[in-house]
Parts: structure tokens; sequence; C-alpha cells
């Protein structure tokens, strides 16, 4: 990986999985837990990787590697606008890709060709469908403020704080 372009790397796994109705994270897809199977994929691009979880109960739960940093989330009982502004002001780099724990085929073109437009930009988001993918996007520090103002207000859908930064958006399909 080239150093000038470092970029951390966050996991939200602190969701409590009532859809599926058993941890997600680790729910195993050929054999691997899904969380690895992120962290795995993600290593070709992340200089770091950051795991953001609900409570530190959680943390002995998971199969990290010892190269991972976990956290717990700030305000936990915020969703995952809690968890990105968590694992963003914990990551060392200027910018993260965020990304859900259960995404175990993360697009790595992608990502370099998000990488490669982030000059200018405060978010850069993948739309699949027209529609913005915000755990598969690219977050600069200077979003910090925005989400915590968001989170303040209560205001927890993650696609609302774009329109108070600059955004961009690129084909994800």
């Amino acid at each position: 990986m080239n150093t000038s372009s470092k970029v951390s790397a966050v996991i939200l796994a602190g969701g409590l999985s009532r859809r599926l109705g058993r941890d997600k994270a680790i729910v195993k897809v050929g054999g691997i837990p899904l969380i690895c199977r992120v962290i795995h994929r993600i290593r070709e691009v992340a200089y770091e990787t950051v795991v953001v979880v609900n409570t530190v109960e959680r943390i002995p739960e998971l199969p990290l590697p010892r190269s991972v940093i976990p956290v717990v989330d700030i305000y936990s009982a915020k969703g995952s606008l809690g968890g990105i502004y968590t694992g963003i002001s914990e990551s060392t780099e200027e910018w993260s890709f965020v990304f859900s724990c259960d995404m175990p085929f993360i697009n790595l073109d992608l990502l370099r060709f998000m990488l490669s437009v982030k000059k200018g930009f405060d978010v850069v988001v993948p739309l699949v469908d027209g529609r913005p993918e915000p755990t598969h996007a690219l977050y600069n520090k200077s979003c910090l403020s925005h989400i915590r103002q968001r989170i303040e207000e209560n205001d927890l859908k993650i696609t609302n704080f774009f329109g108070t930064v600059r955004v961009m958006y690129v084909n994800g399909e």
C-alpha cells in the first residue's frame, strides 16, 4: 500500500442482529465468520482496522486478530451513526472506510476508486440501485462534528448528515 494514501477501516459490529435472530458477525460462510471475512478482505486497502462493539463484554465474543483495534461505542444506543462516529474518532488516519460486519464480498476495485476521487470531499459513498450505501463508504474526520450534531438531535439516519458535508456519489454497481 502507498503510505501517502493511508486509510483506516472501521467495522461496525455492535448491532443486536434483531432481524437475523443471531449474531451476524460470527455467522459462518464457507466455515469462516463474516467479520473475519471482512477483516481479511480489507487488509489490502486499510492501514489499520477498528472494530466498534456495543459493550466491552462483546470484544472476547468476536474472533478478532490481534492486529485489530476493538473499541466500545461512545453512543451505544444511537445505532450505526453512533458506531460510525466512534470508529472515525478512534481511527488514527484522516480517512476511514466504514463497513458493516456482514459484508464479506467487498469490492476492492471500488474501494481503490473511491480513494482516488476523495480529494475535495468529506464522504465518498457508492450508490447501489440509486441509493447510497453508507456502511460501505469512505469518511473524512471532518464529518465528526456533523455526525455528533445529528446524534445530539437524535436524528440517526446516516444519510441525513450528508446535506451538511461535501459528498461524492459513485456508481457502486
